[in-house]
């Protein structure tokens, strides 16, 4: 498991650099099936959406609290 300082590193990486090519993919992947209509469309964005979400999940918990291993005097 990765140590608290990790993750928030590896957070910060996916969001400025993962999430940003995803986001470039997902509309190529739009356009190259010819601007369906905007219901199919919002449905392929809210899918992909998902699916990005499921693996990063664990990376993502707990960044935005204290780190739990920092001493408290």
């Amino acid at each position: 498991m990765l140590s608290y300082k990790a993750r928030k590193r590896w957070s910060l990486v996916v969001l400025l650099v993962g999430l940003p090519a995803y986001i470039v993919a997902a509309v190529s992947l739009v356009n190259w099936i010819d601007r369906p209509s905007f219901w199919i469309e919002l449905l392929v964005y809210v899918g992909l959406g998902f699916i990005w979400i499921i693996p990063l999940k664990r990376l993502f918990l707990g960044v935005g609290q204290s780190d739990p291993d920092e001493r408290r005097d």
